[in-house]
């Protein structure tokens, strides 16, 4: 069986066109029950946008100007012109359809497009390198676009550019497989430990089309194949926290570093990031690190990668590492003048065992099995706490090491490792809050207002919002405008054009409306003044007083990207409203202080 590439289109513009997550879910239920179960994993992929799961780093690779040629031969518009109208509408897709429509296109078949020529043809463009290759990609997508319609032609130019822009989560494509492929929300649990163990939703719906409920059962944690991260929630009160442990926890640095996920298989190491990309050849400093200090075969652990200080030793900011590219030479100056230290903090697989299913103790001390201990690779430090007092000397204690502050884990028998979960198994415990905001929180880039005067042609302002995985939405915390260098500026139009979209996105809450909208994928930085309620902000809306939100006061961009997080690994509303608490908390304890 096939199924036509106009079937997916079809599908793509009803989604463009509602900002209702449940409309969305349930066009994607109605399409994912039409789908062949040989080619769903590439229906999946499709609709996400790409052709491969992130981890394996295979983007499709087509260039503006290579997509303006191929538009140009098959349209017969010389290309100042195609360039013209893509400036005027901001998309080369919608661009690619005004172009071709009405027009008769030479070389039209008589069948028309299936997915599985739209998939085949777009992967020979993202496998196409070395010589020829600039060649090969223009042959093979002019091939494309003189096939499809110009309907078809708009997604197709999109996808092949990396911006298909529809903003499907992959908890919105699992509810989706739920409801078409299996037993609708009771099944929905499965399914997300499938995906947490595998990190590819495409793999996920083919097993579940092809074997059933009974597959994904089956799913096991494999070397290669990176598992989705454990998350923390967040605490300020160390008695609080201790609370939630039963009283007992293990407390552990929380550095400033980037998190790694480092699969180890007959002396082959592969990095990924914690958003899952393959970071590999970002650090092969590492790789030697896990070679000659790792005792074992296959195995994956989880580690802090943190810069230091090559005549110190003293840990040195993430920053610093943040972004380790460059040509071969550039990236050996760069270890040699800003090394790193891992330290690993967790065990997640080990020589047959899915060490995922034991209790955090049990982790960790099989994971100090396995590490020969050097100044350059270690073990997190870590102590065990029964007391508030031990909790508040070891986090001045991080603090004074240049940590961000502390991460406390359960050490009961349940403390298995959630992967791709939030909970309180793992408790966030950075520095201590007062009635003013001390900590950062990382949000997300929903919309943006124009600028005026110096920054006109720039945006003036963003619109930042947290995450709320309850409703898998995200809900508008402030509008930002400080902080900003010019060179951020400019940055920042580059790097949101390819989430730009004209309308609200359906997984955005806001009462707010922006001069341009994005759909939720930036990740940034950002410190305030206090956090206050807010009638017009739509984070922690109704839970500390009806018709109040909760606002960010003063907010200011720190200057930190944090590209190494997704969107849903930004600050949570739930989050926030515990920094607002914990202010209140702090507030009435001065206040009784001052009074007495």
């Amino acid at each position: 069986m096939t199924m036509l590439y106009s079937r997916l289109v079809e599908t793509y513009q009803k989604i463009e066109g509602t900002t209702k997550r449940l409309e969305i879910t349930k066009l994607l239920v109605d399409l994912l029950k039409e789908t062949p179960a040989d080619i769903i994993d590439k229906v999946v992929y499709l609709t996400q946008g790409k052709l491969y799961p992130d981890y394996l780093g295979i983007e499709i690779g087509i260039a503006e100007k290579l997509a303006i040629k191929a538009l140009a031969i098959v349209s017969a518009v010389k290309e100042p012109r195609i360039a013209d109208e893509y400036k005027r509408r901001g998309d080369l897709g919608d661009a690619a359809e005004a172009l071709l429509a009405g027009k008769t296109q030479v070389g039209l078949r008589n069948e028309r497009l299936t997915v599985e020529e739209v998939y085949t043809i777009l992967d020979r463009i993202a496998k196409s390198s070395g010589p020829g290759s600039v060649e090969s990609k223009i042959r093979q997508l002019t091939s494309l676009i003189s096939k499809a319609s110009p309907i078809e032609a708009k997604y197709a130019t999109r996808t092949a550019l990396g911006r298909l822009r529809l903003g499907v989560a992959d908890m919105t494509l699992l509810d989706a497989l739920a409801h078409a492929l299996a037993r609708g929300k009771e099944s929905k649990p499965l399914l997300e430990q499938a995906y947490n163990r595998s990190s590819d939703l495409g793999f996920v719906a083919r097993a579940l089309a092809s074997g059933g409920i009974d597959a994904l059962r089956s799913f096991k944690v494999t070397v290669g194949r990176p598992i989705r991260p454990m998350l923390a929630e967040r605490l300020s009160d160390p008695q609080e926290i201790l609370e939630k442990m039963n009283g007992r926890a293990a407390a552990e640095y929380k550095y400033d570093g980037l998190r790694i996920q480092a699969h180890l298989s007959n002396r082959k190491v592969t990095l990924f990031s914690r958003r899952l990309e393959n970071i590999t050849d970002q650090f092969p400093d590492l790789h030697i690190l896990l070679n000659q200090g790792i005792v074992g075969g296959e195995l994956i652990l989880e580690g802090e990668a943190v810069p230091v200080d090559p005549s110190t030793g003293e840990l040195l900011p993430f920053q610093l590492v943040s972004q380790r590219r460059g040509r071969k030479y550039e990236l050996e100056k760069t270890i040699q003048e800003i090394p790193v230290a891992l330290f690993a903090f967790d065990l997640l697989y080990n020589n047959g065992v899915d060490y995922t299913q034991l209790e955090f103790p049990r982790r960790r001390e099989a994971l100090a099995k396995l590490i020969r201990r050097n100044e350059r690779l270690d073990l997190s430090r870590q102590i065990i706490v029964t007391k508030p007092e031990q909790l508040d000397d070891f986090m001045q204690q991080a603090v004074a090491d240049g940590c961000e502050g502390l991460m406390i884990k359960s050490v009961r028998p349940d403390s298995t490792y959630k992967a791709g979960a939030r909970g309180w198994g793992w408790i966030k415990y950075k520095r201590e809050y007062k009635s003013e905001m001390q900590d950062t929180v990382d949000l997300v880039v929903v919309g943006a207002f124009a600028g005026r005067g110096r920054r006109g042609g720039t945006y003036g302002a963003l619109l930042l919002a947290a995450y709320d995985e309850k409703d898998d939405v995200f809900r508008t915390a402030c509008k930002c405008g400080s902080g900003f260098k010019d060179e951020d500026l400019a940055k920042l139009l580059e790097i949101l054009e390819k989430y730009k979209i004209n309308h609200r996105h359906a997984r955005v809450d806001s009462k707010i409306v922006a001069d341009t909208w994005f759909v939720p994928g930036l990740v940034l930085e950002v410190i305030g003044a206090e956090i206050t309620l807010s009638p017009i902000h739509t984070c922690g809306l109704n839970s500390i007083r009806p018709g109040a939100g909760l606002a960010i006061r003063f907010p200011r961009f720190t200057g930190k990207y944090r590209t190494e997080k997704s969107p849903e690994d930004a600050t949570t509303t739930k989050e926030i409203i515990e920094m607002y608490r914990s202010q209140l908390k702090k507030l009435s304890e001065t206040k009784s202080v001052e009074a007495a």
